[in-house]
């Protein structure tokens, strides 16, 4: 037996590879990595847990019985339900609504309609089409009821029309009903009626459809995007459910004891039977976030610009003193959830990305479509034509052929150099190698501007940060995109390939809930009015803080381990969005204890904007309150190393390799990246291997590998 015992998984499926980060009882952890498997998830899952766990000679299909009973948790990310959604492959669903609101689907929100479309199409709103609804008018039903906007049931529920309405969509084989009555965030009566209804008929009929009632999966205000957000609970996360379903077999099959852990896409945790798993949609690089939280916190970096570039995308997000942003809604497919998610703007660009020649224009285009894990580029053999941004890596020597993925995949050189020659160079009339080495230059451009859009939108200048380059691509784009922008320094780390997955166990186990109300703070508000309204907000919490207290109980955690944190979101009277402000008392007793949210408020409001836009003389709105309910766990522990020479032992010198570079052939110096030393330094032009990733040194640049074995990219 290994004397390692694993404590925590972390897994990223992506949608190339999925990423492995396993840790062990004293913090110390190894990475794994194999293709993604999209029809079965849990194969790509156990391949690279398998890779992680070899670095530490273990035998995976040997010894798994013997390491997963110890394993505390194992916490997944991925993008089947993603996937669901744009491939419109989901349940057959159907609707339950307020009377009169049926064509709801159909009213699309600006923020939707537009997700996607570049700067000139938005302009141009004849280019744009519509998106088709994920439920037919045929399966939509609407029942009379009403609930005032005060919560006062106005309108009881017609029985009749409620029984109706659920016999016609059971006998027309929907696998699901979604049930959505405006503001019954507010006041759930008429739904919970409906949904005894629902069952009284099911069990006439003989059948046990699921039903999903909004006020128990979206208790929030909005009601365009609470529907989406049930539509989409019914449509595509059972489906996805059901792969991570698949995943949690196998590890209990092997030994392993907890229920299977998802990354949501706010940054919280749960169980793969959480009735709210819509909020996992989009969790996929949430994980490269938290990471980056974690290191920012850990190591004093309190501004940290995030990037991630794998195989299909590359994404930015932003750490601002030791916290990333938030936003209240997200477009996942052209539709706006009310999912809270942690902000990651995304561009395509990633090494599986399509390179072709526009026939008209004979311009360069790269993507938007990518090659993904299966075919792969032309290199991996498996009958692919098209060549990618990978390939083009591959001819100028940037990769290595025998050393990818550790040499468990080889990759043909010859095919790829084919493809990019016949299909892109000789169409230009160029040499397929400066055509290669202007790909790169291209799609580093690209993903540096995006970098400089990402921040100036906010206002956030280059200079204020430090930036951190992961993912299976990052360190070998890093000097590209990062190139003449200001930042305070420009780091990668040994683990940057399955940073995402490392992010998964670098946090607690964190709920998030969250919960309407109707609170107005008007200006020069009397103590009893404060009073009044924090009583209201002080019941909300309590609410929350039930149900988060039942869940995670159920989930095997002891109640007096649960820690609980107030939220509260704030905003000036009658301004548009809100604020998520942290709330400085757990509960709002008197009169001080609401100036004090107040005052947390304006703080992070002055953050955000500026101090200038402050306007406490109009009041304050609370239209939501929320709760954070977390369990402290293991973390990777992240160590400091004694500094040894700069010069890099000869061990992990590897030799050197023809690199095309700058319009020629030039010998770069090939270093091993695990045998580099703290304090060592390397000089471009130089790459730097490690078997889930490549780092490379340009001329006129340096590598310099400090105590954390952080390796920053200088000026030499």
């Amino acid at each position: 037996m290994n004397p390692r015992e694993l404590t925590i998984i972390g897994s990223d499926a992506g949608g190339t590879m999925t990423d492995m980060f396993v840790i062990d009882r004293s913090g110390e952890f190894a990475v794994g990595k194999a293709s993604t498997t999209p029809k079965d998830e849990s194969v790509g899952f156990w391949e690279s847990l398998a890779d992680a766990c070899q670095y530490w000679g273990i035998n995976w299909e040997k010894e798994a019985k013997d390491v997963l009973p110890g394993v505390l948790t194992a916490i997944y990310s991925g993008t089947a339900m993603l996937n669901t959604i744009l491939t419109r492959a989901g349940k057959r669903v159907g609707i339950i609504i307020t009377k009169g609101f049926e064509d709801s689907l159909l009213h699309e929100r600006g923020g939707g309609a537009h997700a996607g479309y570049g700067y000139q199409d938005k302009l141009h709103f004849v280019t744009h089409v519509h998106t088709i609804p994920l439920v037919p008018k045929q399966l939509i039903k609407g029942v009379t009821e009403r609930v005032s906007m005060f919560g006062e049931v106005v309108i009881p529920l017609y029985e009749e029309e409620a029984r109706k309405a659920v016999s016609e969509l059971v006998d027309s084989g929907v696998d699901g009903i979604a049930v959505t009555f405006l503001y019954s965030y507010l006041n759930p009566m008429n739904e919970r009626r409906l949904g005894e209804i629902a069952s009284e008929v099911m069990n006439e009929k003989g059948v046990q459809i699921p039903l999903y009632l909004s006020h128990e999966i979206c208790p929030i205000t909005r009601e365009g995007p609470r529907l989406n957000a049930v539509v989409i609970q019914a449509y595509a996360a059972d489906p996805a459910r059901e792969q991570l379903l698949r995943i949690e077999r196998k590890l209990q099959q092997a030994g392993y004891k907890h229920p299977l852990q998802v990354m949501l896409a706010d940054g919280s945790i749960a169980h793969v039977r959480y009735r709210a798993l819509f909020k996992a949609c989009f969790s996929g690089p949430i994980g490269g976030i938290l990471g980056g939280r974690f290191l920012s916190q850990t190591m004093n970096m309190p501004n940290l610009v995030c990037t991630d570039m794998g195989g299909t995308s590359f994404d930015v997000g932003v750490i601002m003193a030791g916290e990333p942003i938030i936003v209240r809604e997200v477009a996942v497919a052209r539709t706006v959830l009310n999912i809270p998610t942690l902000v990651m703007d995304s561009i395509g660009a990633g090494t599986g990305q399509y390179v072709r020649i526009d026939p008209e224009s004979k311009r360069v285009d790269i993507g938007p479509d990518s090659a993904g894990a299966d075919p792969g580029p032309v290199c991996y053999n498996k009958g692919n034509p098209v060549p990618t941004v990978m390939d083009c890596a591959l001819i100028v020597g940037i990769l290595n052929p025998d050393y990818y993925l550790g040499g468990r995949i080889k990759l043909r050189r010859d095919l790829a150099l084919n493809a990019i020659d016949q299909q892109c160079a000789r169409q230009l009339g160029v040499d397929p190698y400066d055509f290669a080495e202007g790909v790169i230059k291209l799609i580093g451009t690209r993903m540096k501007e995006h970098i400089r859009t990402v921040l100036s939108v906010r206002g956030y200048p280059a200079g204020d940060f430090h930036l951190i380059g992961y993912g299976g691509a990052g360190p070998m784009f890093l000097a590209e995109y990062t190139e003449g922008l200001p930042f305070k320094g420009v780091f990668t780390v040994p683990w940057a390939a399955a940073f995402s997955a490392f992010g998964l166990t670098a946090t607690d186990y964190v709920h998030r809930y969250q919960k309407s109300t109707l609170v107005t703070i008007p200006p020069n508000a009397d103590d009893a009015v404060k009073q009044y309204m924090g009583a209201m907000i002080n019941s909300a919490w309590e609410e929350l803080e039930e149900t988060a207290s039942k869940e995670m109980v159920e989930e095997g955690f002891k109640k007096e381990d649960i820690i609980f944190r107030q939220l509260a979101y704030v905003r000036y009277y009658q301004q548009l969005e809100d604020v998520e402000v942290y709330s400085p008392v757990s509960r709002l007793e008197t009169a001080e204890d609401m100036d004090k949210l107040i005052a947390a408020f304006e703080d992070v409001y002055s953050r955000k904007y500026a101090h200038a836009a402050k306007f406490p003389e109009i009041g304050y709105q609370i239209f939501e309150v929320g709760l954070l309910a977390f369990v402290p766990k293991p973390k990777p522990v992240i160590r400091k190393y004694p500094l040894c020479g700069r010069a890099p032992s000869q061990r992990a010198f590897k030799g050197e390799r023809s690199v095309y570079n700058k319009g020629s052939w030039r010998k770069a110096k090939l270093y091993e990246m695990d045998l580099l030393e703290s304090g060592n330094e390397v000089e471009g032009l130089a790459i730097i291997e490690a078997p889930s990733t490549t780092l490379v040194v340009p001329e006129g640049k340096k590598v310099v590998v400090d105590e954390w074995k952080r390796f920053w990219l200088r000026e030499a």
